[in-house]
């Protein structure tokens, strides 16, 4: 990563990560790609979201993965801090937490490329209630 010795050059990089997630935010087929959120409350920005947002764009796209990368609220996970949803095309999404740097590689490699379920998954909890 390059060193901020401005606010020139610290400027420079918002404008290339919001360029890059503007870019993916405005893909006119969003629902073909995978999606990724990024859990950024307050919770999630302590815990080191923006970092693994900022990871997510930047290895999605040196492995070409078509991918649309955005940021949420509050998911609910607080414990579980940084969190992402993914959401495989024709799948039910997934949410993983505790995403470093580390997590998010092997996300990557393995569940979004490769199909593979990894650990770190938050179960769902809950079922919704039928008319019966």
């Amino acid at each position: 990563m390059t060193k901020v010795k401005s606010l020139e050059d610290l400027k420079k990089i918002r404008d290339e990560l919001q360029a890059k997630v503007s870019l993916r935010e405005k893909a006119e087929h969003y629902e073909q790609l995978i999606q990724v959120k990024v859990s950024m409350a307050t919770c999630g920005i302590a815990s080191g979201a923006k970092e693994t947002m900022e990871y997510m764009i930047n290895e999605l796209d040196n492995k070409a993965v078509d991918a649309v990368v955005s940021q949420t609220g509050c998911m609910g996970y607080c414990y579980a801090e940084p969190t992402i949803e993914i959401t495989r095309q024709g799948e039910e999404p997934v949410v993983f937490g505790y995403v470093d740097i580390e997590k998010a590689q092997e996300i990557i490699d393995k569940y979004i490329i490769s199909g593979e379920m990894v650990d770190g998954i938050i179960p769902v909890n809950y079922k919704t209630l039928k008319d019966d």
